[in-house]
């Protein structure tokens, strides 16, 4: 069995890798027989696509042929011989449990209604027809749900044929990059930023055009002189900075996008958990643009852990997706779909985001003050307000090798924004949502702590 998880890294690499390893260690020998994409697809609960992508990379590569008719088989050329990694596997230590985890993208396991889904997914399942194949693109109800749910909350314009169910933010991402690939051969792209949307274009072979962030959000001069086609930005709460784009500045980008015949993607993350101010309305909703793709995700103001996106994609464009994406089926199971449905029809949603951003701000508020209580000076906090961290930087000289040494120790870990962006400047994400509230205080001490340890010392 392959084990598939929750991460930046695409499905279809995590599968591609996996069976390269076991036809490189001789697991599987030359000439085995591969599962068929449909076998695989079902046995994982994941896409066909997902799998296809998987065995092309491998057949790209010779480690699998195909034989019409009878499916794929680990090629027979195959020099399996190679320097046994057995032991080294055997030896792979578990995911080391901390006592304080400051990860930026989670929640406590309080959180989530369990008690509330087991009963809307009981409901949901009663409904379900599995005698028949489901819509490819996502669930009808689902997405009715979901462009009712937009139009009031984000200001998206949009009817439910516009809508794509995905598994996830890098499932969105290269479903786009697919449907895009004979409309451009580039994408610029917002640096500081998501390291993610650069992987999965990059794995579409793309050009990668790196866009300057301003005090006002992306260089719209700079993006008008790269030429390009194609924009990935989070306008609304800039990743990593924070930054939000100024209505005056999104118009010009929609000029820029309709005078050019261009796309903008349109990332809006945590737009549910912004806690200083109303959500700021989309850039997909002004004018009827129709030139942005809009990505959203259950993932912050929900879980993590149920895999669910979606993206809203412009008329033109609907056709070219359904025309390339013709034999694929959403990667999220009908259960998920229908029990998401009910959740937003039947009201708990609205209550939920409520709930969620009540919370979130208490912990938030604590974040702050216990930084600045125990942090003081030695810190700046560059971003807030939203998400589910705040974002610091250090105004002292830190030795990050014995920072690094002290946390480990004393069983803390802490996030730089180099595990997910391309800034790599040590500036720190110090997660919120992953603790209760009276675990808040107590967590950031201890990290103030190991800080101050590992200040350089002046001569």
């Amino acid at each position: 069995m392959y084990k598939l998880e929750n991460s930046s890294l695409p499905l279809y690499i995590q599968l591609y890798t996996q069976i390269k390893e076991d036809i490189v260690n001789n697991t599987l020998k030359a000439n085995t027989k591969l599962p068929s994409i449909r076998k695989m697809s079902s046995d994982y609960k994941i896409s066909k696509t997902t799998v296809e992508s998987a065995y092309s990379q491998l057949y790209a590569e010779g480690y699998i042929e195909s034989h019409p008719q009878s499916g794929y088989f680990v090629s027979k050329d195959i020099v399996q011989n190679f320097t046994s990694t057995t032991e080294i596997k055997g030896t792979k230590e578990k995911e080391k449990q901390y006592k304080y985890n400051f990860y930026q993208a989670r929640h406590s396991e309080d959180i989530f209604p369990k008690k509330l889904w087991s009963k809307i997914y009981n409901k949901a399942l009663s409904s379900i027809n599995f005698g028949s194949y489901p819509n490819k693109q996502g669930d009808l109800g689902l997405r009715k749900e979901l462009a009712s749910y937009l139009a009031k909350s984000r200001a998206v314009i949009c009817d439910e044929e516009q809508i794509v169910i995905c598994s996830g933010f890098s499932d969105s991402m290269f479903i786009i990059s697919n449907i895009l690939k004979k409309f451009t051969s580039s994408i610029a792209i917002e640096y500081p930023g998501y390291k993610v949307v650069q992987e999965v274009f990059s794995l579409q072979n793309y050009e990668i055009k790196n866009i300057p962030i301003l005090k006002n959000g992306i260089d719209i001069e700079t993006l008008k002189k790269s030429k390009d086609k194609l924009l990935y930005v989070t306008p609304s709460h800039q990743y990593p900075t924070g930054k939000t784009i100024p209505i005056s500045n999104r118009i010009e980008l929609i000029n820029w996008a309709c005078e050019n015949d261009s796309y903008i993607i349109e990332d809006d993350y945590d737009s549910e958990l912004s806690y200083n101010n109303r959500p700021i309305p989309s850039l997909q909703g002004i004018n009827d643009n129709q030139r942005v793709i809009y990505s959203g995700t259950f993932s912050k103001a929900l879980s993590p852990a149920i895999r669910v996106s979606y993206i809203v994609l412009p008329k033109k464009l609907v056709a070219i997706y359904k025309d390339i994406f013709h034999f694929s089926f959403s990667g999220v199971p009908l259960d998920m779909q229908k029990s998401l449905e009910l959740f937003i029809k039947e009201g708990y949603w609205d209550k939920h985001i409520r709930k969620m951003r009540t919370l979130n701000k208490k912990k938030h508020d604590l974040m702050k003050k216990a930084i600045k209580e125990y942090l003081k000076n030695s810190v700046e906090i560059i971003r807030e307000g939203s998400g589910l961290a705040i974002l610091i930087k250090a105004k002292v000289e830190i030795d990050w090798e014995k920072l690094d040494i002290f946390l480990e120790e004393n069983s803390i870990k802490i996030y730089s924004t180099t595990c997910d962006t391309n800034l790599n400047d040590n500036t720190l994400y110090l997660g919120f949502g992953c603790f209760k509230e009276d675990e808040i205080s107590i967590a950031v001490e201890s990290f103030a702590k190991q800080w101050f340890k590992a200040i350089k010392k002046t001569k």
